[in-house]
């Protein structure tokens, strides 16, 4: 495959959620991947990605444009929707964040929070596979498969 390849829809979130902790790694230079993703989990952008927010928005700009690729000018499929929409809320489950869970240390915060970390370096894993698989010309700044 080469540089001209179609980024699957799927691969959408995963590049979103990449650029916010390559802007974490790159705000904060001495911390790693690993405090970078923990930076990511306390912004408005990971509340947004958590409640469903980002792909509800997503959805809308779809819908505006009668699910027609920007790029492509063609109709994106049903079945595509129905995996966004399977994509979103395995997100929302994966991300949930229980205010009082995170008001104090005790196991249910640590797994919800290891969940959390770990849906998130799956995404920016898969992003950057993606983008190594098919030679795209991206800066990979947080080397996760390296």
């Amino acid at each position: 495959m080469n540089i001209a390849t179609k980024k699957p829809y799927v691969i959408y979130m995963a590049e979103i959620i990449y650029s916010y902790i390559s802007i974490m790694k790159k705000k904060y230079p001495t911390i790693d991947t690993k405090e970078a993703i923990g930076k990511f989990i306390e912004t408005d952008n990971f509340n947004k990605l958590s409640s469903g927010a980002l792909h509800d928005e997503w959805f809308d700009e779809l819908k505006k444009s009668n699910y027609i690729d920007k790029e492509t000018g063609k109709k994106i499929p049903k079945e595509t929707i129905k995996l966004l929409d399977i994509q979103r809320d395995a997100t929302i489950k994966q991300l949930i964040k229980i205010p009082e869970l995170y008001e104090t240390k005790n196991n249910t915060l640590i797994e919800a929070s290891n969940r959390a970390y770990q849906f998130l370096w799956r995404m920016c894993e898969s992003y950057e596979l993606w983008c190594k698989e098919t030679k795209q010309p991206v800066l990979l700044s947080l080397n996760i498969t390296d």
